[in-house]
């Protein structure tokens, strides 16, 4: 596109310094300069080239943040041959060696893979892995760098270091994910390929067709204007078509359109990281989902209970909260919370607890405390079992029926009796399912890939509508699957919100990330989705698409004013009307085909979502909790 801009802009200017020139040398000091059309041109160029820079947007720092999650110190520990602790030093994480030792507190991360040699604890893995609960760990039991231990203390032994660690290893893909990336081949270049030849063989013969009949004197002499001559006649007939056609607007076609549907995007909440981006969306033909935090809300919550005796409920929530009160299982705190939210609906106060003694953790099994003189068990099967509370039939169905939704029954048994149950499940975001019919209707194939289990990824694939699913997946087989499926031809776009979605996400054509997810996510992604909301999937790709749409037809119009005035600037109508196009005016038309592709791509202001979701909370009782969908 340059070469119009170029060759215009030159002959334009190189022509002015001509007629001056010749001006200065003649008696009449007469002359036309186009001074000001080669001003116009550069200025209308340069502000397309800024337009297309700011849309480019702010480059990634995904791989500091990445790095970011391993601790930069640890605890080495000298230890007998007995396994009693000799000495304790804090060291630099980059010094571990393999089968060092290392001590991990409550709260700290853990700073290289290992296997757990002595003590018990939960270990927070759903930055690396997706799951959503902490994970039991005990002797034996393998934990991954940059991961968190969450309420036990754990002497751990190094199996892999440096950039041998999981961590590192998701680092690399990253990286290499985003070096691989090809910038899109924009349309306006392939048109400029035929397009501007066509123009300088144009403008050349332009000039050759006026100039030589001039010559020859094949036309009259009273149609060459005063103070000129044939030859400056042809060469203003020749540089207006240059003019005329230069492809300004055809550089702000892509450009403005993106600058208006990103900042229409954002405030939307969905914000789109430049027009590479855009451009690629609208090709999406698969998408893979995420399961923990993006098709789920990524928090355990109590999502059903049920009473097996004449209690209340809110009295049996009383028991179980206080009983639960001084355990860190996350299974616990859910428990805890949606006591708290009970209390406020019955009008209590959210914060009272009865008194609890004898609180013992069963590893394995749940809990068991005396409150207020009543022994309260909570926790499996297995806990009643250890007790010897009888299970009845209709407890035994209730948690089969559980089982086969991939929820976690939790049993409430007072003094021996089993009272009552409570569903924990990470519940499904209200919109999931209607967004995947959507996207069916859009022609758009759903997949969901997860770190979790085959039973709750089947159980929530189902109830969204998904049919295919690959679970109990790690960070680099997600890349995998996405290279796999783009090595048959399709376009993948990846919704994730963890470090461990980050590699997908860098891998996929589109990678888009859940607002309320990690940095690291938000950053590896080309599309954020600010409101964590899935409905945002839709509303980026149906942008997407109408924004292709609208520079397409902002192609029309660029082209349609060199169309219509490159013959009229060659002086087709001169011999008939004595209408002449002359340079300025060349450059006001060119103008005008600017302004026209801007305000085309203005009109995407009116862009509207395509699907509108709300949520209407309700409390979980006696039924099934959750949200409805209006």
């Amino acid at each position: 596109m340059d070469v119009l801009v170029a060759l215009g802009t030159n002959a334009a200017y190189f022509y002015s310094v001509y007629i001056i020139v010749k001006a200065l040398t003649s008696d009449t000091f007469e002359g036309q300069d186009l001074f000001e059309t080669s001003s116009m041109l550069v200025s209308f160029i340069l502000l397309g080239k800024y337009l297309e820079v700011v849309a480019k947007g702010k480059t990634s720092d995904a791989l500091s943040k990445l790095t970011e999650l391993a601790p930069e110190t640890a605890v080495l520990l000298t230890l007998e041959k007995d396994g009693s602790v000799i000495s304790e030093v804090e060291i630099s994480t980059q010094l571990l060696q393999r089968n060092d030792f290392i001590k991990i507190v409550p709260g700290e991360k853990v700073p290289v893979d290992g296997v757990v040699i002595k003590g018990q604890s939960h270990v927070n893995e759903s930055m690396i892995t997706g799951e959503a609960r902490p994970i039991a760990k005990k002797p034996g039991d393998k934990v991954i760098g940059g991961t968190v231990n969450d309420n036990g203390f754990i002497i751990v032994k190094a199996t892999h270091v440096g950039s041998e660690t999981a961590l590192s290893q998701i680092v690399q893909l990253v990286e290499a994910a985003q070096l691989a990336r090809a910038p899109v081949q924009r349309l306006a270049d392939k048109i400029s390929r035929f397009f501007v030849p066509t123009v300088v063989v144009a403008a050349f013969l332009t000039w050759l067709g006026w100039f030589i009949p001039g010559q020859l004197h094949l036309y009259p002499q009273q149609w060459i204007p005063k103070a000129m001559d044939s030859f400056e006649l042809a060469l203003q007939f020749g540089i207006s078509v240059l003019v005329v056609a230069c492809p300004c607007a055809l550089g702000l076609a892509t450009p403005t359109a993106v600058m208006v549907a990103t900042g229409k995007g954002a405030s939307l909440g969905v914000l789109i990281k430049g027009g590479n981006a855009l451009e690629k969306a609208h090709k999406i033909k698969t998408i893979i989902f995420d399961k923990t935090g993006t098709l789920t809300k990524g928090k355990p919550s109590v999502v059903q209970t049920k009473t097996f005796s004449k209690i209340p409920l809110l009295e049996l929530c009383d028991l179980t909260a206080s009983a639960e009160a001084n355990s860190e299982h996350p299974l616990s705190k859910a428990i805890v919370e949606y006591t708290k939210k009970l209390r406020e609906q019955y009008g209590s106060p959210s914060d009272h607890m009865m008194d609890s003694k004898d609180f013992e953790v069963h590893p394995g099994a749940g809990v068991s405390a005396n409150v207020e003189g009543k022994l309260v068990l909570v926790g499996n099967k297995r806990l009643m079992q250890e007790f010897e509370a009888p299970m009845s039939s209709e407890v035994e169905e209730y948690m089969s029926e559980m089982e086969d939704l991939a929820r976690t029954c939790v049993l409430v048994a007072i003094d021996r009796v089993i009272c009552g149950a409570l569903a924990v499940s990470d519940p499904l975001k209200p919109e999931a399912g209607r967004v995947i019919s959507h996207l069916s209707s859009m022609g758009i194939t759903s997949i969901m890939v997860t770190g979790d289990n085959w039973a709750t990824a089947k159980s929530i694939a189902k109830q969204v509508g998904i049919s295919t699913v690959f679970a109990e997946i790690d960070p680099v087989g997600k890349a995998e699957k996405i290279k796999d499926l783009q090595t048959q031809g399709l376009a993948v776009a990846m919704v994730g919100d963890g470090v461990n979605d980050s590699p997908a996400l860098a891998a996929a054509d589109v990678g888009m990330a859940i607002g309320a997810g990690t940095d690291v996510a938000i950053e590896a992604a080309d599309i954020v989705l600010m409101k964590s909301s899935l409905v945002d999937v839709i509303t980026a790709i149906d942008l997407s698409r109408k924004t292709l749409a609208k520079i397409r037809l902002n192609y029309v119009w660029a082209l349609g004013y060199n169309v219509l005035g490159m013959p009229i600037a060659a002086g087709v109508l001169f011999p008939f009307t004595g209408i002449r196009l002359p340079p300025w005016l060349a450059g006001a038309c060119m103008a005008a085909s600017s302004v026209s592709v801007v305000c085309s791509s203005l009109l995407l202001q009116l862009y509207k979502k395509p699907l509108h979701v709300e949520e209407a909370p309700m409390t979980a009782g006696p039924g099934d909790g959750g949200s409805n969908l209006v």
